[in-house]
Parts: structure tokens; sequence; C-alpha cells
């Protein structure tokens, strides 16, 4: 089934096309058995297309951006993983709002509203990985989440092109629920007039609290688990003593506790061992129950 998948990606598709590449490339964890195939489409045509086919050929598929909410398991994926690292876009619609492609990474898309004097997504300026990547958890700092901002989202269902408005979408902390085979292709945000040298002053400001708090220095996915209501995930995790816990090459950072690092030669196993340990501890130690924030998907 491969062969003839990889035969009709290969004609319908103009896009990369890789056979079982690596997803330790693709992740910021840096670890991940191989996708069977790993996709670049080359614009929205070409994306419809794709779709058009896995869902002619019942094929799974996996959207990636920067993959840093993302953990895949050691035995890979089975299907189709879909990077929308052409979809990079970036245009002002008029006074207030402004439309950016799932593709752009968040700093870049920071410093463009910055230079059009748009405030309302300064905290993004914290947050890696891209704006699709974002809206798909709605990512959220020092008390704003993206999807507060959203006006409507661009998406491809079922290989056709569709839009969708903010207050059509079923979201919340840290999720939101898409359609069965929908991919964000774009948002539209609305956003306010502003002084640009105040929005860089709030921009300068997040980016030294993540330089303090959260100079990790080797590879992690971000915040590990969600936050429960009225208590930080790194506080539960401190307390139960975990800070520093290590399993193989993966290990709670000792500079913030809800941050998993690769200290080297880490393995996807290391990691969902350690998260393991992590929430079976703080439940005996705390009554708390810790979920994660980072997607877990993949083969073991």
């Amino acid at each position: 089934m491969n062969v003839d998948l990889y035969a009709a990606l290969r004609a319908r598709v103009k896009g990369e096309v890789l056979r079982d590449e690596p997803m330790a490339r693709h992740t910021s964890l840096k670890v991940g058995g191989p996708a069977d195939f790993f996709v670049v489409p080359a614009d929205l045509d070409d994306l419809a297309a794709l779709m058009a086919l896995l869902v002619e050929t019942g094929t799974p598929h996996l959207v990636v951006g920067g993959g840093y909410n993302l953990l895949v398991r050691d035995g890979g994926f089975r299907g189709v993983v879909i990077s929308l690292a052409h979809f990079v876009a970036v245009e002002r619609l008029d006074a207030r709002r402004v439309r950016a492609g799932a593709g752009v990474k968040n700093r870049d898309f920071v410093q463009f509203i910055l230079g059009e004097g748009l405030a309302g997504l300064e905290f993004l300026c914290c947050i890696p990985g891209t704006v699709g990547g974002g809206l798909a958890m709605n990512a959220g700092a020092h008390g704003g989440e993206i999807l507060d901002r959203l006006e409507e989202l661009a998406v491809i269902r079922n290989g056709e092109a569709r839009t969708v408005r903010q207050d059509e979408l079923d979201y919340g902390y840290r999720f939101l629920r898409l359609a069965p085979g929908e991919i964000i292709v774009a948002g539209t945000f609305s956003l306010e007039q502003g002084s640009p040298v105040e929005i860089g002053a709030r921009i300068d400001a997040f980016r030294a609290h993540r330089v303090e708090s959260q100079k990790i220095g080797y590879p992690n996915a971000g915040s590990f688990f969600k936050n429960p209501e009225g208590t930080p995930a790194w506080r539960l995790i401190d307390s139960a003593g975990l800070r520093g816990e290590r399993i193989g090459g993966a290990q709670v950072s000792e500079v913030h506790a809800n941050f998993l690092i690769n200290r080297g030669g880490a393995t996807a196993a290391d990691f969902l061992a350690l998260v393991k340990r992590i929430k079976d501890v703080v439940r005996l130690k705390t009554g708390m129950a810790l979920e994660e924030e980072v997607r877990i998907v993949g083969e073991r």
C-alpha cells in the first residue's frame, strides 16, 4: 500500500514528498521515529489536492508546525505528516485586521505587528513555533490567548477551502476542537492600534521574563503539562521533589520544573517513562492530576 500511496503522492503533489522521514528532525524534543511520508505542500491548491487524496485512501495524517508541542513515539507515525512551512504570507487587511499563514513563525508575526503599530498579541514573542500551531492549541501567556484575538480561521476540510468564524469554534484553555480532517491554513486577527514604542516595550519585557525564567539550554517542548486551576504545574512538580529527575536522556529541567529536556541521546520512551513518573508522584504527594499540554502521537 505504501508503494502505491507514494506513487500517488508524487503524481498529485507538487511539493516535497519524503519517505520514512525521522520525526526527530522535526520536533523540538529531537526524538521520534519515522513517518511513513513527510509532505510539504507547495501552496493551498497543493494542500487541497493532498487532503483529497488522503480522504480517498483513508490515510491518517498529522500536521506539524514548528514541532514545539509534540512528542512522537519511537515507532514513528503510520501515515502522512504534513508541514505547512510554505504558508508564510502575512498581510495587513485594514486598520485593525491582519491575516497570517499557518507556517508563519510566532516571532516573525510579532515583529510584523510591531512594525504595523498593532497590539494585542505581543505575548506570542514568548511562545516558540508557528501561528498555526498556536491556533491549534490556543497558545497563551501573560494572561492572553491567541484565539481571543481571532476573527476567523481559513481551513481545509476534506480537500475543500472554508472559513470559520471565531464564534463558531469550540475552544478553551490550551485546546481548539477542529472538525475531523480539518487543517488550519491561516488566521485573521482583530488587533488594536497602538504606539510602536509601547508595544515594543511590552515585547521586550515579555522576552526578558522568558530569558530569566526559561533559559533552559537543552531541547525541550516548552511547558509540558497544563496548569491545574489555581496552581502552576511547575510548583506541583517541584513540591513533589522532582526537579532534576532523570530517566535515560530525559530530565525535568533544573531551571523550570514544567520543562522536560533532552540531555542528549534521549528516546521518546525515556520521556514517556518520565511523564508517567511525574504524574504518579505528583498525584501521590499532592492529590493533583496533571494533564499533558504536549501532544503525544505515533506508534510505540
